[in-house]
């Protein structure tokens, strides 16, 4: 888009990333200008509601950069960075974004020139994709709140916090599982969870049918009936009254 200038968040761990920012600097590399730096302590730090947030906050793409995996400054922690881009990557899929919107990148402190091409390629590719749709979207932003919900689960954190180590060093029984497998189960969860956040969001609004949730979200009824089960389970959502053989649901004031 002629004349756009996107607005990039960039988080960078202190160790490698941003010593390899500061080369660029220091060796007089050009970048463009479109980079907004946040200096994390490593790429772990990083989680899935953190970039969904600056998305809805306006920024129209977000950089992560982190150590190389081997040579993580805390040992493994470029290793969950990697686990939980994923589940990023799966929130922007569900959500209808471009997932090129987002970026991980492994940048060493003696890769000045590195950053320079990465932050020069990820420029130009925001810029072809445009501006990001969810500032005049109402549909997108609330799918992306949805997002950030979903991703703040604790049954979505809890797995993908043990998915590197259920495929490195297996369970307790020192089983090991098989990572395409134990990959379609974290996105099925994520899955689920952003379809339940997405329930919540309308049930916080007031009271609806599970017919009119289904028209909104776009799930069938019968999957949003199950999913208001596993949330009345859990004491987030109740039934107010009935309209005709309807029953409305709304979520638990806390």
């Amino acid at each position: 888009m002629p004349g756009f200038e996107p607005r990039i968040i960039s988080f960078l761990c202190n160790w490698c990333s941003y010593a390899g920012a500061d080369l660029c600097g220091v060796s007089r590399y050009q970048y463009p200008p479109n980079l907004r730096v946040v200096r994390v302590m490593c790429s772990t730090r990083v989680s899935p509601q953190m970039v969904t947030r600056v998305l809805l906050e306006g920024a129209d793409g977000v950089l992560i950069g982190g150590c190389h995996i081997g040579d993580c400054h805390y040992i493994s922690g470029n290793y969950y960075t990697e686990k939980r881009f994923d589940i990023m990557v799966r929130m922007m899929q569900l959500v209808g974004l471009e997932p090129e919107r987002i970026r991980l990148e492994w940048i060493s402190a003696a890769e000045g020139e590195k950053f320079s091409r990465v932050v020069t390629d990820f420029t130009r590719v925001i810029k072809d994709l445009g501006p990001s749709p969810i500032k005049n979207d109402k549909k997108l932003a609330f799918m992306m709140e949805a997002a950030e919900a979903a991703s703040q689960s604790f049954r979505l954190t809890a797995l993908v916090s043990k998915e590197y180590n259920l495929i490195s060093r297996g369970n307790v029984y020192g089983e090991k599982l098989d990572e395409k497998k134990l990959r379609e189960i974290v996105d099925n969860v994520a899955k689920e969870e952003f379809e339940r956040a997405m329930i919540l969001l309308l049930t916080r609004r007031g009271e609806v049918s599970a017919n009119d949730i289904s028209k909104k979200i776009g799930v069938s009824s019968d999957r949003i009936l199950d999913h208001i089960v596993e949330l009345k389970k859990r004491n987030l959502v109740e039934v107010e009254y009935h309209r005709g053989n309807a029953p409305l649901y709304s979520a638990v004031s806390r």
